[in-house]
């Protein structure tokens, strides 16, 4: 029988540490909630803050300890920024020393991007950036890719998992590629109710060695065999999960590099949405580390793995 798996490159796909933003002013985006419909009314107006300011600091504790260094940075608070406890979207950094800067879709986000930061990693951290890619040009042609929401990579293969949505366009992904030597493959996706979903990290995450999806977001046959058949040729075991799954977040997990084992950090709205057969087949591919952040997921419309940016960078020496 031939072995149609495709070869891994050098580059791990999973990180031992994360950036976190603490939020300073998290709450409704009005800019956003066009796209995103995950987003709700908060419950209790006026407590959203302090809630996420919990939630965040739980998700950090319980992601801390299971091996993985968490580099916590304070939120702006002059700035009014309710999303920038999600700074995968405007930053990505890579095993070669390279960081990545978006263009992003609703103009207060665009405020969350911050050289500070890039310089702390260096002189703080002691990581190596080799360089800057900046693709926030595009936002001047209305044309935006928002981080690794809008791509779920996999680092192994160069592989750019991307779900053509108002927020995410071809162009900016296709210059990606060509500078980071990724293989886009993008597809449509919608809700049950036939919306687009706004960030492919939703519906999709990749880890070493296994894929959770939402097959049946992806509407069309064609486009659904081929990612399948993409990720299960890259030697990816496919968790296949429901609509149900994919409203709880159970798509928004990421694999980390603990310093015991491999971490899957997700939230516990979506743990509980997990069947058995589904739990048990990501148990076998790490320790799940999980924390309530149900205010971030229901008024920020986004959960675990949108609040963390993976930092793949090289040491400075």
């Amino acid at each position: 029988m031939v072995d149609r798996r495709l070869t891994a490159s050098h580059e791990p796909q999973t990180a031992p540490a994360v950036l976190m933003v603490r939020p300073a002013g998290f709450g409704h985006n009005a800019e956003t909630a066009g796209s995103n419909f995950f987003q709700r009314a908060a419950e209790r107006p006026g407590d959203e803050a302090a809630n996420a300011l919990r939630e965040f600091d739980a998700l950090a504790l319980a992601v801390a300890r299971a091996g993985v260094r968490v580099l916590e940075f304070a939120g702006q608070r002059d700035a009014a920024l309710p999303d920038e406890v999600f700074p995968n979207n405007w930053l990505s950094l890579h095993a070669d020393g390279t960081a990545v800067l978006y263009p992003l879709l609703a103009p207060i986000r665009r405020r969350e991007r911050r050289t500070d930061v890039l310089a702390e990693l260096r002189e703080r951290h002691g990581y190596r950036i080799g360089r800057v890619v900046d693709l926030t040009h595009f936002e001047n042609r209305g044309e935006f890719l928002e981080g690794t929401g809008s791509l779920v990579l996999d680092r192994q293969h160069h592989i750019a998992y991307a779900g053509l949505s108002p927020r995410t366009h071809p162009a900016p992904l296709a210059e990606l590629g060509r500078t980071l030597g990724y293989e886009p493959v993008t597809f449509h996706a919608v809700d049950r109710a036939g919306r687009p979903i706004y960030h492919t990290n939703v519906l999709l995450a990749v880890g070493a060695r296994f894929a959770a999806l939402c097959t049946a977001a992806i509407a069309d046959p064609a486009e659904r065999r081929a990612v399948v058949t993409r990720l299960e040729d890259t030697g990816h075991e496919v968790v296949d999960l429901g609509f149900d799954q994919l409203e709880a977040f159970a798509g928004n997990l990421l694999e980390l590099r603990g310093s015991r084992s491999p971490v899957i950090a997700l939230s516990a709205a979506a743990l509980r949405s997990l069947d058995g057969g589904a739990r048990r087949t990501l148990e076998r591919h790490g320790e799940l580390v999980t924390a309530d952040v149900t205010t971030i997921e229901r008024v920020g419309g986004g959960s675990v793995r949108c609040m963390l940016t993976e930092v793949a960078l090289p040491d400075a020496y």
